[in-house]
């Protein structure tokens, strides 16, 4: 057996043993050397490219150090993929899962490499300029989230991944308690906000498949052309409730020119993309969708992008976390906050 590359997080993970495993669990390996690449770690889930050769495998984990109860549910994205790949081939097929305490500290599975381009803080050369490519990412973006919300849950044997019952206002208290449990300091506007979403919960019209982090940087775009999509990453918060819910947060990530520090990458802020109010109205389009409450949906997005900066920037303030990131991120959660009031507010959209 060869022998796996020990210099990445290899306090944390045991690549012989992994190296081990998977040739074990998975025919056809090639008999090279396993070569990893950590991928960006952004806030969420840590992410490696594993290579064999010409075999490709992503590997997801948590988080090193502590996280908060029922974040980064590894095992439940895993059988989410298990039963979405099927028949939602943009999501990547599942490979294996263990939580061996031997390989890391922390569960974990591999998924097939969806090939293409990932775009964070920056368009590839290869694309041109956001003029160009601006307005056919802007589409792509919305079909693929609509192409999801088609897909019937029941047939795909994902009925029991949520409870559409009550979905809204379960996510709205839920994320209000989140924030309560994080607070590090009183931000002016946030209670009238709290009380605004409790107050105004919409009706929920129909229920679909909710990714519920449905964003530019978890597609994998065509690398020849950026309106088409070869994968949507990052299922772990998937289930079942109201379809608004995910356009409300495509919305609430898809900075514009003017938007102050929102505490994310952002390539949507260039001419050419959609503002987001064409981005809503393009939805509607394709979705044949009512969107008379998307203020209420953005709004909250804007919430809920805070709560999770919040998440992490107390994790840095009782010190179990040392990501220097982390330091100044109550400056973009403010700044979210205000934008979730001025979209309450009909001042945004």
């Amino acid at each position: 057996m060869k022998i796996a590359n020990q210099s990445i997080d290899s306090e944390h993970i045991n690549w012989g043993l992994l190296e081990t495993l998977i040739r074990e669990t998975i025919p056809g390996i090639p008999n090279e050397a396993l070569k990893v690449k950590k991928f960006s770690e952004g806030y969420s889930n840590h992410t490696y490219l594993l290579t064999f050769e010409k075999w490709e495998a992503v590997l997801r984990r948590p988080p090193f150090g502590e996280i908060p109860a029922k974040a980064h549910d590894i095992k439940r994205e895993y059988k989410i993929l298990s039963s979405l790949h099927g028949v939602y081939p943009l999501a990547p097929k599942p490979y294996l899962y263990s939580d061996d305490p031997a390989i890391m500290g922390k569960h974990f599975y591999l998924m097939e490499k969806k090939q293409g381009v990932v775009i964070n803080d920056a368009l590839p050369e290869t694309y041109g300029s956001s003029d160009l490519v601006g307005p056919a990412i802007s589409k792509s973006i919305i079909n693929s989230l609509v192409e999801l919300q088609k897909v019937d849950y029941k047939k795909a044997n994902l009925m029991d991944i949520g409870k559409p019952e009550g979905f809204l206002e379960r996510q709205v208290h839920g994320w209000i308690k989140r924030y309560s449990i994080s607070k590090t300091h009183d931000i002016a506007g946030v209670a009238e906000l709290e009380a605004w979403l409790v107050k105004q919960i919409p009706k929920t019209v129909d229920t679909t498949i909710v990714h519920n982090d449905f964003k530019l940087n978890n597609l994998v775009l065509d690398p020849d052309d950026p309106g088409e999509v070869n994968g949507v990453l990052d299922w772990e918060m998937a289930t079942i409730g109201d379809p608004m819910s995910d356009i409300g947060a495509v919305l609430a990530y898809w900075g514009e020119a003017g938007d102050p520090d929102m505490g994310i990458s952002l390539v949507t802020n260039q001419k050419g993309f959609f503002s987001r109010r064409e981005m809503a109205e393009l939805y509607a389009k394709v979705s044949g969708r009512d969107i008379s409450h998307i203020d209420y949906y953005t709004a909250f997005g804007f919430y809920k992008l805070a709560v999770i900066l919040q998440q992490l920037y107390y994790r840095w303030k009782k010190g179990a976390a040392d990501d220097e990131r982390f330091a100044k991120l109550h400056i973009p959660i403010a700044n979210l906050f205000n934008l979730a009031n001025l979209t309450r507010t009909n001042k945004l959209l």
